[in-house]
């Protein structure tokens, strides 16, 4: 798709793999068939159902309310505008000029994507997004792992017909979709043709864009059609990217990063390990190299020793 505008039907071969169309069934906060989550959780992408559509704090008065209080906070308000292909990257889209919550004004026809990425810091917005890990928690059964280092809310909306670009992220999510509908695209994050190791290296050291979207394995996603009540898992590095209806969109992330730095070291390792000439080898190829590339990312190479001399390959 390089260089072209999105086409529908460039897509249409995800249906191969199963349209996720689910309704709207959930009399309480979030509704998940425990099975599934056992089985699935951070492994496969799974749909369940929610009641937040009627929620007042997720209507556009009061985000708009929420996006002018974190104008003043720095990196909290992200916004991109007329951004039509999958791969483009987020650090060359166009910056809207005006303020959020003018923005946020005038979604409807502005074709943007404006990300409030952490919610939470209002204590309103804090005591929804417990409630809903909360209920994650819960429906876990003791999957959840203990080691979570943050928590977060993150906030979507998004104009009619919008997309967002291909990406994937460190964190594990809980997209809830409030109104409006879109359409995401969810590829496995341990196929290697679709996200390979280059790329994760790069992801975890250096660059956040550094996932690449690939036309020709389009067929290989998932594709979930999110409606009002409904939501979907995503799973950590899982590529996906999102194409919006005909309506505003407005979308809830629940998310927690895991306290994952050892996995982030090994990726750095093998990141830096490529740039001097080797083939290393793969997270969870080796137990031994794998501890030792941690180790060393994390204590030896920050006073200046070589790594290539500290971890081989």
């Amino acid at each position: 798709m390089e260089g072209q505008m999105y086409r529908p039907e460039l897509a249409t071969d995800a249906s191969t793999r199963g349209e996720a169309i689910i309704e709207d069934r959930s009399n309480s906060l979030m509704e998940f068939e425990q099975d599934s989550f056992a089985k699935l959780f951070n492994r496969k992408p799974f749909a369940f159902a929610h009641s937040l559509c009627a929620e007042p704090l997720l209507k556009l008065d009061k985000i708009k309310e929420l996006a002018r209080s974190l104008e003043v906070r720095p990196g909290e308000l992200y916004a991109d505008i007329d951004v039509t292909r999958v791969n483009q990257r987020w650090d060359q889209s166009h910056r809207p000029m005006t303020s959020m919550a003018s923005l946020v004004d005038q979604i409807g026809c502005s074709n943007a994507w404006i990300i409030i990425r952490h919610a939470e810091l209002d204590p309103k917005y804090r005591s929804l997004m417990e409630r809903g890990i909360n209920k994650i928690r819960e429906a876990s059964g003791g999957v959840l792992p203990r080691g979570i280092r943050k928590e977060n809310a993150i906030i979507f909306v998004t104009s009619p017909h919008r997309i967002s670009t291909y990406h994937i992220d460190r964190e594990c999510n809980f997209i809830l979709q409030i109104h409006g509908e879109k359409r995401i695209y969810i590829f496995d994050q341990n196929d290697r043709e679709v996200l390979p190791e280059e790329e994760l290296e790069r992801f975890w050291a250096v660059d956040n864009n550094a996932a690449t979207y690939k036309p020709q394995y389009q067929h290989r996603c998932q594709m979930f059609h999110l409606r009002p009540g409904t939501g979907v898992h995503v799973p950590v590095n899982a590529p996906h990217w999102v194409q919006n209806g005909d309506e505003i969109s407005i979308t809830l992330s629940l998310n927690f990063q895991f306290s994952e730095m050892e996995r982030a070291n090994k990726y750095r390792a093998n990141y830096y390990l490529r740039r001097l000439g080797f083939t290393p080898t793969p997270p969870g190829k080796s137990v031994l190299r794998d501890s030792l590339k941690a180790n060393a990312m994390r204590g030896v190479v920050g006073v200046g020793r070589p790594l290539k001399t500290l971890i081989g390959r």
